[in-house]
Formats: C-alpha cells, sequence, structure tokens
C-alpha cells in the first residue's frame, strides 16, 4: 500500500501541446508562486510530489503524447515517489467522464477553464490583483501574448470550439497592462497568439480591432519585436498589412493557416475562404510588405482528396515559396463535423503526401535561406551550446522556425539581447554566421 512521501510539497507544472496552454500554465503558476509555494517546470526527475499536468486535446498525436504522460505519472505515484496528481487542459476538458473511468488514479481532473477550482484544490486562494501577471517558463526575453480565448470558426476537422467554447477577446487595456508587466521582467519579443487572430476584438468592439492593439503594444518601452501568429486568411483587416510594412517592431513575419488551396476541399473543411482570395491575399502580403516572411499551415490526407486535388496542393506550396511551412497530416477527430467524413485516405497515403510536400518545402527553405549569405541581419540570441550561440532572426519564432548558429565570442552575456550578425553558410534549415 502506497505512504506518502516524506518530501515537503513542491509542485511540478508540466505543460503539454501549444503555446495557448504554455500561456495558462504561466497565469496558473503565477497564483502559486505568490504564496511561496516552490514550483519546478523540470521535465526530468526532481524532489516535486504534487504534479499537474496541462494537457493537449488537439489531434491524435498530441492526446496520446497527453496519456503517455498521465500514465508515467500515475506509476510513480503507484510506486509512492509522489503524493498528488492533478490534470487540466483540453484534454481534460474533452474527455473527463472518460479519463476518470479509465485512470481513476489522478486525484482529480480540471476543465480548461477550471483553474480557481484547481487552486482550491490545493488550498490556494486566487487573487485579483495578480491579473495579468505570469511566471514565464520561455527565456525572459521572449513571451506568448494570448489575446484572446476560444474560436467562432467552423472548421470541420477542428475540436477546438468545443474544447474551449466561443471566441472571446481580452480587452486592449487588460492587454496593455500584462504587456507592461512582461516588459518590466525583461520581455523584449513579443509573440501575439489566440485560436483565431484575425477576429480580435469583434465581440467587444463591434468590429476588428486588431490594427489598434498592435499599434499600442507597440508604443510599449522594452518591446522591440512583435510577431503575428495564428491569423484566419478570411477578413484579413487590410490595415494590420500597412501596419506590419511601416511599423518597425512588427517583424515583417506572418503566421496564416491556410489549409488547402482546392475549393472542394476547402468547402468540406468550411473554411470561409476560396483559392481566388488565398492567392489574393498572398500577393497582398507580398507587394505591400518588403521582405515578409509567411509562414502557413497545411493538411495532408483530408478525407476524400484525390491525388489531382493533392498535386494542386503541391503546386500551390511549389508556386508560392513560402518561407516557413508546417504540415499536418488529416487526424479523425470524433466530435467534429468531418468525423462524420469517412477517413479513407490511407495512412501510407497520408504519409507519403507529407513527405512530398515537407522534401518540396526542405528546397524552397534552402533556395531563401541562401539569399542571406554575406548579408548582415539581426538577431535575438536564445541560447548558448558549446562554443555557439543560437538565436533567431525576425523571420522566426520560437521552436517552429529556423535557427541562426553563431560563433562564441569573447562575450559571454549575449542571451536575450540583440546582435549583428553576418551569415557566412546555411542549411535547409539553419543560418550560420560571425557576430559583427
Amino acid at each position: 500500500m502506497k505512504t506518502k512521501t516524506n518530501k515537503k510539497n513542491k509542485i511540478k507544472v508540466i505543460t503539454l501541446g501549444c503555446s495557448k496552454n504554455i500561456v495558462d500554465s504561466e497565469f496558473l503558476m503565477a497564483q502559486m508562486n505568490a504564496e511561496n509555494h516552490q514550483l519546478s517546470t523540470n521535465l526530468q526527475n526532481d524532489d516535486s510530489n504534487i504534479i499537474i499536468i496541462n494537457t493537449c486535446g488537439f489531434i491524435k498525436d498530441a492526446k496520446q503524447e497527453s496519456i503517455d504522460t498521465i500514465l508515467t505519472y500515475v506509476k510513480a505515484k503507484q510506486a509512492g515517489k509522489i503524493d498528488k496528481l492533478y490534470v487540466t487542459g483540453c484534454l481534460s476538458e474533452r474527455y473527463k467522464k472518460e479519463l476518470v473511468n479509465e485512470i481513476p488514479e489522478v486525484d482529480e481532473y480540471f476543465g480548461v477553464n477550471e483553474y480557481k477550482s484547481l487552486l482550491n484544490t490545493l488550498n490556494i486562494n486566487y487573487k485579483h490583483e495578480l491579473s495579468g501577471q505570469r511566471l514565464l517558463t520561455t527565456p525572459t526575453h521572449y513571451a506568448y501574448l494570448k489575446i484572446s480565448e476560444g474560436c467562432d470558426r467552423t472548421c470541420s476537422f477542428c475540436a477546438i470550439p468545443q474544447i474551449r467554447g466561443k471566441h472571446v477577446s481580452k480587452s486592449i487595456d487588460e492587454l496593455l497592462l500584462e504587456t507592461k508587466i512582461l516588459a518590466q521582467q525583461g520581455v523584449k519579443e513579443l509573440l501575439i497568439i489566440a485560436q483565431d487572430t484575425t477576429y480580435y476584438g469583434i465581440d467587444l468592439y463591434k468590429k476588428p480591432n486588431l490594427s489598434e492593439l498592435l499599434e499600442k503594444l507597440s508604443e510599449i518601452e522594452g518591446i522591440e519585436w512583435i510577431k503575428l501568429h495564428y491569423a484566419y486568411p478570411t477578413n484579413f483587416p487590410e490595415e494590420v498589412i500597412g501596419l506590419i510594412a511601416n511599423n518597425s517592431k512588427l517583424c515583417k513575419y506572418l503566421d496564416i493557416p491556410f489549409q488547402h488551396i482546392n475549393d472542394r476541399i476547402l468547402k468540406s473543411m468550411r473554411r470561409s475562404h476560396t483559392k481566388k482570395d488565398t492567392i489574393h491575399l498572398i500577393e497582398q502580403f507580398r507587394s505591400k510588405i518588403k521582405d515578409v516572411a509567411i509562414r502557413t499551415s497545411l493538411i495532408v490526407g483530408y478525407p476524400g482528396e484525390t491525388e489531382k486535388e493533392f498535386y494542386e496542393l503541391y503546386n500551390f506550396v511549389k508556386e508560392s515559396k513560402f518561407e516557413r511551412l508546417g504540415v499536418f497530416k488529416y487526424s479523425h477527430e470524433e466530435g467534429t463535423p468531418a468525423y462524420y467524413l469517412k477517413d479513407n485516405i490511407s495512412t501510407r497515403a497520408k504519409n507519403e503526401r507529407y513527405n512530398a510536400i515537407m522534401k518540396l518545402q526542405s528546397g524552397i527553405s534552402l533556395n531563401h535561406n541562401l539569399t542571406f549569405i554575406d548579408k548582415e541581419i539581426k538577431v535575438i540570441i536564445d541560447r548558448a551550446e558549446n562554443n555557439y550561440f543560437i538565436g533567431r532572426s525576425m523571420h522566426d519564432s520560437p521552436e517552429v522556425d529556423n535557427e541562426v548558429v553563431l560563433e562564441h565570442n569573447k562575450e559571454n552575456n549575449l542571451i536575450g539581447k540583440f546582435v549583428k550578425a553576418k551569415i557566412t553558410n546555411v542549411e535547409n534549415y539553419d543560418i550560420f554566421g560571425t557576430i559583427i
């Protein structure tokens, strides 16, 4: 029979899934930290005896990672290595009933909007005066800013509206306060995220208000780079294009998931843009924003996707030459509209289509990187490894994009700082240089 450990209470928060979960965990940890609880985000073994897992429930692979992580800590609890195990986040919201039945060893499950209940279980009083405060788990020079929660879109493949609910924007004042606090903590780079950043403000201000938000964020002292992510293509605000083109703090970078290019597939996906709309929008970005880097996400193997429709997507990538690109293999998710379609594309075909586009993109990325040889660029340094500094250009976001590898000089305190670098060599997804 398991007995309680002799450890002094120390809480480990494990965050799985997307950057939006990272923000949620950081708000949660700020509340815990205010009562001087010992905290850890170390994924390796440590002396934490209370484990909180913030899960992802978006697609099959992410769900499996969450379940595997839960089971790992169930075993640790059974072995007497930890005392309490709590699960929160998207998986817990989506499958709470099933999880309670199948993994009852977890002490309690909480949904995505039940952080106050989780804190109460830990005997921590929620403090309203900590509004806007987070305990950063990213390097302190960059942070994600989640500007809204939920989504009003009805994309057929996506379960997010079921999990996170309807779109709810944070007010501009609330976001400005949060960003000022981040800047005071040393944050220089702001990564704007939401389920759908294009839709920002419609619920609060009765109009899209992303441009006003971005402009006011750029006025905050200490913030030097702002990058926009997860913008929905339909009704993308023209004023934001102009702002990115002319505001020096807004990086010439745009993350805008198109998902597909074939009109029949787009219609089945319940996307409200067409092939013509997509190509026109890309032309607007290219013509109005000098040196823009466009990142997009695509889905291959959607139900009924024919070879012809796939090659239309392939040729779209070939012609568009996106600077950054991610590809997902379609995941058949219960409860979504697409779940009622037959998932008739084999795993082998999905893999082949995925590999074909990624191989194509690898060459596109290399050709793009070659244009930087002998040029000087601004780089933010993320970390040091062996004899090198590893950083990113204004065209790259953490974890998903290229890195800039710079020879280590005698300066030892460059992490979190901007440097100017001369590029001397490149690979498909990384570039190399020296600090000037």
